[in-house]
């Protein structure tokens, strides 16, 4: 499972073998079931996570029951409640996995550790961070700006493999909008 990490990291950086043994050090392992949660609500998020195979989602239930996608996340993502991790107040959000997932969790004081004693790892993950805002930035602004058919045809677009792992109902919650309607979406022949 740590070859997969290392390779990601080595595709990003450059890192030494002692530097590799070192981030090793602190990788906790970790094997999800497919709808098994790494994180619930209530919960204070304690890692950050590196998802070495599998599918995730972060989401919310509404006091109606109703399930509100905010993110998934596949092999070579990260994964974490950050607002929970930074502040250390429990998450309103739940992690769990979609497919059966290999999980590597580095605690948040060691995962600073490793930070600072490597700088181009911190470098990557505060461009990672970066990007990831950039992403959520022009999620919101689509998501106030853009028709139900826009930003399906978007996502299938930016997300291809998510398009053909994850299930409808799931897709339909992460676009906000109902299954019927991404349905009809998805089988343009429907279409009135």
């Amino acid at each position: 499972m740590f070859q997969a990490f290392k390779n990601y990291i080595s595709d990003h950086i450059q890192v030494s073998d002692d530097d590799f043994d070192f981030i090793e050090s602190f990788a906790v392992f970790r094997k999800l079931r497919k709808k098994q949660y790494l994180l619930q609500q209530g919960d204070v998020c304690r890692y950050n996570c590196f998802i070495a195979k599998g599918l995730m989602r972060t989401y919310s239930v509404d006091d109606k029951g109703t399930e509100h996608i905010i993110r998934f996340a596949m092999e070579n993502w990260w994964i974490s409640d950050r607002e929970s991790l930074a502040t250390a107040q429990p998450t309103k959000f739940n992690i769990d996995a979609i497919e059966d997932s290999e999980l590597i969790l580095f605690e948040k004081n060691d995962f600073e550790q490793i930070c600072e004693k490597i700088p181009a790892f911190s470098k990557m993950i505060a461009d990672i961070l970066n990007r990831g805002f950039i992403v959520n930035q022009n999620r919101i602004h689509e998501a106030i700006s853009s028709t139900a058919e826009e930003r399906y045809q978007n996502f299938v677009k930016r997300y291809p493999g998510f398009a053909l792992r994850v299930p409808q109902a799931m897709i339909a919650s992460y676009l906000g909008i109902k299954p019927e309607t991404l349905s009809r979406l998805r089988n343009p022949k429907t279409k009135s």
